[in-house]
């Protein structure tokens, strides 16, 4: 992790000032802060934990509700190592001590306990131990522990100090605030995920069923014309098969936006383009896609930049009667810009938000508020729409 990084610059020989003391505290409270997945917010808890303490070895477990972890996350071990240890530890012996009795375990040689039941042949030698559970109000969520303080000098004593321990807890607290903020993070999104797939269920039933409904009757008045006006008939078959290309394009308009967003394996610039070229395909208007110098995102942001594209998107496609859709996406500084501009009929901002049809702008700008950027919207009857957002990178 790159945040905690910065604690090695205030950490001192031996005794370190109460001002570096506070500095180091600072550091690591900010780099939590800054993440809204858990297992980032997770990962950045135990880095800064070792880092702080100056531990050899740091660990946190969030328990799942069968006796073993949903999350671990380690540092200061390599992936290798990881990987030879085996499966995830169950809560027991000093782990069941911190989930279960809730109290600070600090012990001189955690192998000499007699709760402790051994550990993988893998797994690195461990002595002295220091381990506390999160708490957020009265539920444990997890568990942060570590072990093999560093000693300052060569014949110096190691071991973990009531000063250690101090400072564990409090950063414990902020660790708890931090991760009950990445939860609620997640559990909005999830709820956004379901509101769209909702939204798209709706439009599907409102035009593709309708098309569907439309091609039906159409079949039948043609199949009716046949044998007394072939030429009428031939008229409505024509028909037909011109709602059914519209319900085509509508269908695969729409699992375009149901289909994940593969941002980790492809990254937000391929999915985009991949998106984008199944649109330009799938309807009459031009769909075009420009992107310049653009740096990899925090996921939050890549995840926020392609919804309101997508929205965006939407919006233009299907409401505005463009000829031509152009999508920018750009650095800027050390974030990015995306810009989606159509020819279409345009609107009256205000006009619309006094009329409550906000064409998902209200969307729009919260995604991009939770990703720490902004939206602009600038439109007019007849002279088109550009919507424009700003993230500022990580």
């Amino acid at each position: 992790m790159s945040e905690p990084n910065a604690l090695h610059r205030v950490r001192a020989a031996e005794s370190p000032s109460p001002r570096a003391g506070l500095t180091a505290v600072s550091s690591a409270l900010l780099a939590m802060s800054r993440h809204l997945e858990v297992r980032d917010v997770l990962k950045t808890i135990v880095a800064s934990a070792r880092e702080l303490l100056d531990a050899e070895y740091a660990a946190l477990g969030v328990p799942d509700d069968h006796g073993g972890f949903a999350q671990f996350v380690v540092d200061g071990v390599s992936d290798e190592q990881w990987k030879a240890i085996g499966p995830l530890p169950r809560q027991h012996g000093i782990l069941a001590a911190m989930l279960h009795g809730a109290h600070t375990e600090r012990l001189a040689d955690v192998r000499e306990d007699p709760r402790f039941e051994g550990w993988p042949s893998a797994h690195p030698d461990m002595s002295d131990f220091l381990g506390l559970p999160i708490r957020d109000g009265d539920e444990v969520i997890g568990a942060l522990f570590l072990a093999n303080k560093r000693c300052p000098k060569p014949e110096g004593t190691c071991g973990f100090t009531e000063d250690d321990e101090e400072l564990l807890a409090m950063l414990a607290q902020h660790a708890a605030i931090a991760l009950t903020n990445a939860r609620l993070y997640e559990r909005s999104r999830e709820l956004t995920i379901a509101e769209e797939r909702s939204r798209l269920a709706h439009e599907l039933h409102d035009a593709v069923s309708q098309k569907l409904f439309s091609l039906r009757l159409t079949a039948q008045a043609a199949a009716a014309l046949v044998d007394r006006d072939p030429a009428r008939a031939k008229g409505e078959l024509q028909q037909v098969a011109s709602l059914a290309a519209e319900a085509a394009d509508e269908l695969r308009a729409a699992v375009v936006e149901l289909r994940p967003a593969a941002l980790d394996e492809d990254g937000l610039i391929a999915t985009l383009r991949t998106q984008i070229q199944v649109m330009d395909r799938a309807h009459t208007a031009r769909v075009t896609f420009h992107s310049s110098g653009v740096r990899a995102l925090p996921a939050a942001q890549e995840e926020a930049l392609l919804r309101v594209a997508q929205e965006a998107l939407h919006n233009a496609l299907r409401h505005s009667g463009a000829d031509h859709v152009d999508v920018v996406l750009e650095r800027n500084g050390q974030g990015a810009r995306l810009r989606v501009s159509d020819d279409g009929s345009g609107f009256d901002p205000k006009t619309v938000r006094r009329a409550g049809r906000h064409l998902g702008l209200v969307s729009m700008r919260d995604r991009a508020g939770g990703a720490g950027g902004r939206l602009t919207v600038e439109s007019a009857p007849g002279k088109g729409t550009t919507i424009e957002m700003e993230v500022p990178g990580g």
